[in-house]
């Protein structure tokens, strides 16, 4: 058995300081530990597939993220394994319990994922060891997590046994009181002939923004691959999987880097997906994050298939969790009202029309090329 401090400390040298995830009671001595810590920083997430993007997240604003969960939490953390984090070559610390271990008593509903905890990281590319139960273990465990980062750029979990750390009492709330409702403000809907293209709005938003200072985060689909058409520029990042990671992986970079503004074009699609993200987003308010949310009421690059958002109050959501100041409107007006907004977390939601130009190009740099760009563009690597 180890103290969690023994752990945290180390990893906390060797710049391990954002850690984000869901709780489990193997988990709860180290997230305590960590939550009384003042000088790191404990980002509750909705779901373990948003605690692998936050701490990702934080990774490209230049610092070290883990992302912790119960093993059965792997199965909400498969997308953004395996088509962000690998895609885009970002080393995350993945620390996952191991619940329904072969030869334990556990609960019913965790006997089969205990059984196929290692071969699911596997069959997903994560290189894994055992989280260390003695102090010794510690600095050589951190040493091969060290070396796999630099060779590979990719994540590394270690799996937790039930009893490896002493408890740990919970000092206080992670989360900060729930801030006042805000008001929506905003021209309100358009009827929808009179709807932007989601092209003329992302044009727009480019003759809007600079590369100073600001980073331009694009869910994946037809929206990254518009903006790319548009200006390909080194402050953008386009997301190519992970549907409903972008504002997750924008909250770590936000949180992170508050020198700089985030920018968020986020769809309906995704944004239903994911939709815890937005409490999320609320409760902690980076007041540097902009979310925009472009919804054509459709899955558009997969044939147009209508979503559920037409019945779907985004704004009215984000307002009830916590963002500062939230706009509701169809016109390119709205657009320069939220990218003006100085109180963050801003939020938008956007009615536009369905479709894409025609010929859209796909990017031809690739996603850990972007990431690299990016990441030298604000002075991270």
């Amino acid at each position: 058995m180890i103290e969690a401090r023994d752990f945290v400390d180390a990893a906390r040298a060797r710049g391990f300081d954002l850690y984000a995830g869901v709780p489990c009671s193997f988990l709860t001595p180290f997230i305590n530990y960590v939550i009384g810590d003042a000088a790191l920083r404990y980002v509750s997430a909705a779901n373990e597939g948003d605690a692998v993007a936050i701490a990702a997240g934080a990774f490209l604003g230049g610092r070290r993220g883990v992302a912790m969960m119960q093993n059965s939490g792997l199965g909400n953390a498969v997308s953004p394994l395996t088509s962000l984090t690998w895609t885009f070559r970002i080393p995350v610390l993945v620390v996952c319990t191991h619940r329904g271990a072969p030869g334990t008593s556990d609960e019913p509903q965790h006997e089969l994922m205990g059984a196929i905890t290692g071969r699911m990281l596997e069959t997903m590319s994560v290189a894994w060891s055992n989280f260390p139960t003695l102090p010794t273990e510690i600095d050589n465990t951190l040493a091969d997590v060290d070396r796999h980062f630099t060779d590979e750029h990719r994540p590394y979990a270690l799996v937790m046994q039930k009893g490896t750390c002493a408890p740990c009492a919970l000092p206080r709330p992670a989360v900060a009181t729930p801030p006042r409702p805000v008001a929506i403000t905003g021209t309100g809907r358009c009827p929808p002939a009179l709807r932007q293209p989601r092209h003329t709005v992302l044009s727009r938003l480019c003759e809007a923004t600079g590369t100073a200072n600001t980073v331009l985060i694009a869910t994946t689909g037809f929206t990254g691959r518009e903006l790319y058409a548009i200006d390909d520029r080194d402050n953008h990042l386009y997301m190519v999987g992970s549907m409903g990671c972008a504002a997750s992986l924008g909250l770590g970079l936000a949180l992170t880097r508050p020198d700089l503004r985030v920018i968020v074009v986020d769809g309906d699609g995704a944004a239903l997906m994911r939709l815890g993200n937005l409490a999320t987003i609320g409760a902690y308010r980076p007041r540097n994050f902009v979310h925009l949310l472009l919804d054509n009421e459709a899955h558009d690059s997969t044939g147009a298939q209508a979503t559920v958002s037409a019945a779907t109050d985004f704004a009215a959501i984000a307002a009830a969790c916590g963002y500062a100041t939230v706009l509701s409107g169809d016109t390119l007006e709205d657009l320069m009202l939220a990218l003006a907004s100085i109180a963050g977390p801003v939020f938008l939601h956007l009615k536009t029309r369905p479709g894409a130009p025609a010929d859209l190009p796909r990017p031809t740099i690739t996603p850990a090329a972007v990431k690299e760009r990016l990441m030298r563009h604000i002075g991270t690597r």
